[in-house]
């Protein structure tokens, strides 16, 4: 009986310690991946992180948390912390083509367009549908002046979706880098007749139309597109948008017109 009051006693001086079963954890989890939800719908991405953060160690098998965790590293500029999140959320579940996509996107903005391109076709070969992965594509390969294929890509994202705009305007910046300033122009004029109100290929129009030696439809264009958008001005904002040397090169000398200057200086800015 001595043994046994030993073990009583020493048992007793066990501190105690609270736990959550797994249940519990994950009911956790789920609440904070809502909370989070919640301020992303306000754009308050930066407030959401910690809570997707720490929802992903509650349940550290949720596929889904660790998705959104990558998703909002990406909206912040966090690629590296994106990939490694993206990295945990395949772990989980390899076949998912959407992590692909997202992964391939974090690649991409970190500027490594070959695992992007390489990411990115493995989620194709899982949903060969998606046209915001194709347009992706045809970036990374437009990035890694792979002119052709960048080409190839968007046409496909086209095809399954002619009002796509965003894939047009960048065959025409295809068109411009590879010297068919007119097959450029008549794509900006696409991209413009299925959204009026998109700076981008306004002020490309503009670009390419003053090097046309159309001076007075080249100024207008680029007042309106200053207009709709004020950052369209901005070199670095355009070289960001994918804009290549040839085109930013004309559109310094653009912007640098004394009508062109004048108007930009009164322009009020974005935001």
């Amino acid at each position: 009986m001595a043994s046994v009051a030993t073990v009583a006693h020493s048992q007793a001086l066990v501190p105690y310690t609270p736990t959550q079963d797994a249940k519990s954890l994950e009911n956790t989890s789920k609440t904070l991946l809502r909370q989070a939800a919640g301020l992303v719908q306000f754009q308050q991405y930066e407030q959401a992180i910690p809570r997707v953060a720490l929802a992903t160690q509650l349940a550290p098998k949720n596929h889904e948390a660790w998705l959104f965790l990558g998703t909002l590293y990406v909206q912040t500029q966090k690629y590296e912390k994106s990939i490694e999140a993206l990295q945990q959320a395949i772990a989980i579940k390899p076949q998912d083509p959407d992590t692909l996509f997202m992964l391939g996107s974090a690649y991409f903005q970190k500027g490594d367009n070959q695992k992007a391109i390489d990411t990115i076709q493995s989620g194709l070969k899982i949903k060969p549908d998606n046209n915001s992965a194709l347009f992706d594509l045809g970036n990374a390969y437009y990035k890694s002046s792979k002119y052709p294929d960048a080409l190839a890509q968007y046409q496909k994202a086209v095809k399954k979706d002619p009002k796509f705009w965003p894939a047009i305007n960048n065959i025409g910046l295809v068109n411009y880098e590879t010297g068919d300033i007119s097959g450029a122009i008549q794509n900006w004029q696409r991209a413009i007749a299925i959204d009026p109100k998109a700076a981008e290929p306004m002020l490309a129009m503009a670009v390419a139309l003053f090097v046309q030696g159309k001076q007075a439809e080249a100024f207008t264009a680029a007042e309106k597109a200053i207009v709709l958008d004020s950052r369209y001005a901005n070199i670095q904002y355009l070289k960001d948008n994918l804009w290549g040397d040839k085109l930013l090169n004309d559109t310094r000398k653009l912007i640098q017109t004394p009508r062109v200057r004048d108007f930009i200086t009164k322009a009020p800015s974005k935001g």
